[in-house]
């Protein structure tokens, strides 16, 4: 291509003429060859010494590929080359001696076969992996030695921490026996007592007959009746202890400041006009309610409460008051401290009562189970057929089986102190373990916090047969209840008895039909159709029952 410019240009055709003409000026698209010049450094302009206008020469096409990838690819080769080694040899001839003390003599040997050859390795090959496999097993055996080692060691561990806990458990419950303080201690004190009634009844049956006989009986009777009076005393002793702890522990419950936790995870306290009058007030019953301190002292804490209770006028605060004055006035006549007791009881128990109102301490408001208002008492009532007492339903103990109300917590305890004496500590605390370790799971569980302790026993004695599954271990102290299948919610047909070990490794099961022989799993299957059963004649269970039988299917 060639870009072609007509310039007009005037040129002098005479002396004082001019023509104008049209010069033609072809602009080449290629680059001229540089023949020689200069170049402005400040400006850039290049200055030819010599150019020209006449576009070169095109080279006839000579139907040949000139330019090719292989004719600039270069192959490189490497090959060895030996060069020639021209040597020569003398011999002995005539006229030329040529030593032979450096010579050797070479025999020929015995010629080794290909398959001899590879015999040979074969039998090496085997002795190395004889070797090899000998330092295998050796480190093998030291291996299971060192685990047989840890393993004995630990069962010897585990066996002395059982065996600690076990003397531990015979401690507590030997000391709780001695000097019970709360109502399953006096639950197993009364147990014990029965169980102690029945082997020496059994005894005196087995052994004596007639009128020895009845004199045995009603020896009998006498120590029970000496036992049980005696059990009365502790438990009347226990009773002030725990009420005293009660109120202390609610007191001190109404006098906390306001916690919460803020997006950092700090707790922030805060006290209220409320808090600081509740704390006030507890410290001020403390005081009061403290034993064997200086009388000086003690006048002061009933300085300091007849000028809190003066701040509200009422038949309570004057009863208050006039106390206060009775005792300052009789530690002035020097009365002993023991006649003054029943004085000092009846201002504690005047101040608790002031303390427990809300006019005069506005945060005990919210902890008070008797609502401030009267109206609210007559929901969810219901009457109690033993103590025939108006009570509220969380007094109530009622089964899953139950269909009515019967009677209280306090008459229910009275009747089983009183016939049967049953423990039901063991039942309980199965109970718990088990509704900690479902709400663990995170999944909604409801039927466990449905089952009371009553359903848990009928199920252990009546369907598991107070023994576990597996070991036939009948320590309740030691037996728990986990899911069977851990991917469903726990119910009495998807339940196992097993000990805390046991528990443990079946709940890491993944495949239970691997796990464990078809007869065990059969017998289990028959325990939980026995369950269903019994908790199918529930109309509370009825709805989990069927919602479970989908989850199966």
């Amino acid at each position: 291509l060639k870009e072609i410019i007509f310039l007009p240009t005037s040129i002098l055709a005479d002396s004082d003429s001019f023509q104008d003409v049209i010069v033609k000026i072809e602009r080449p698209t290629y680059q001229k060859p540089f023949l020689g010049g200069f170049k402005n450094r400040i400006t850039g302009v290049e200055f030819h010494n010599a150019g020209s206008q006449t576009i070169p020469k095109k080279q006839p096409d000579k139907g040949i590929q000139l330019f090719c990838r292989e004719t600039q690819t270069v192959f490189e080769k490497n090959k060895p080359q030996q060069t020639r080694n021209t040597t020569s040899t003398q011999m002995t001839k005539i006229g030329v001696y040529v030593s032979n003390v450096t010579d050797k003599l070479i025999i020929p040997g015995k010629y080794l076969t290909a398959e001899e050859y590879h015999k040979r390795r074969l039998e090496a090959v085997i002795v190395l992996q004889k070797y090899f496999r000998r330092w295998l097993a050796i480190n093998v055996v030291q291996n299971l030695r060192e685990e047989k080692r840890l393993r004995l060691a630990w069962e010897a561990q585990e066996e002395l921490r059982k065996k600690k806990e076990k003397q531990e458990k015979l401690k507590r419950e030997h000391e709780r026996r001695l000097n019970p303080k709360t109502k399953d201690d006096f639950e197993l004190l009364y147990h014990a007592l029965e169980l102690w009634r029945q082997e020496e009844t059994e005894r005196i049956n087995g052994t004596l007959t007639g009128a020895e006989r009845k004199a045995a009986l009603c020896g009998l009777l006498e120590q029970e009746v000496q036992l049980i009076a005696s059990i009365g005393k502790h438990k009347i002793n226990a009773d002030e202890e725990n009420q005293q702890k009660a109120i202390l522990r609610f007191l001190d419950k109404c006098a906390q400041p306001k916690r919460w936790r803020a997006y950092d995870g700090k707790v922030t306290e805060m006290d209220t006009q409320y808090t600081l009058r509740a704390r006030e007030l507890f410290e001020i019953y403390r005081s009061i309610s403290m034993n064997d301190i200086p009388k000086e002292e003690r006048m002061d804490v009933l300085v300091t409460l007849r000028r809190t209770v003066k701040e509200h006028e009422c038949k309570l605060t004057q009863e208050i008051v006039e106390l206060i004055e009775r005792e300052v006035d009789l530690m002035s006549r020097e009365v002993k401290e023991c006649n003054l007791e029943g004085l000092r009881k009846r201002i504690c128990t005047l101040f608790l009562q002031y303390i427990k109102t809300p006019k005069f301490n506005p945060e005990v408001a919210r902890i008070l189970k008797v609502p401030p208002d009267p109206l609210k008492l007559y929901k969810n009532v219901n009457f109690c057929h033993g103590c025939k007492n108006y009570l509220p339903s969380t007094e109530f103990p009622i089964p899953a089986n139950s269909c009515t109300i019967g009677r209280c917590r306090l008459c229910c305890k009275l009747n089983n102190e009183a016939r049967r004496r049953e423990a039901f500590l063991k039942y309980r605390l199965i109970l718990e373990n088990l509704r900690k370790s479902e709400a663990g799971y995170q999944d909604d569980a409801k039927i466990v916090f449905l089952v009371q302790h009553q359903d848990l026993q009928y199920m252990i004695e009546n369907i598991w047969g107070c023994q576990s599954a597996l070991s036939a271990c009948s320590d309740l102290y030691e037996l728990v209840m986990v899911r069977w299948d851990k991917q469903r919610e726990w119910s009495p047909w998807n339940t196992i008895l097993l000990t805390k070990d046991e528990a443990d490794a079946h709940l890491k099961l993944c495949n239970l039909e691997k796990a464990y022989e078809e007869a065990f799993i059969h017998r289990i299957k028959h325990k939980h159709i026995r369950a269903k059963y019994y908790f199918a004649q529930i109309p509370a269970m009825a709805s989990f029952l069927h919602r479970s039988d989908i989850q199966a299917n």
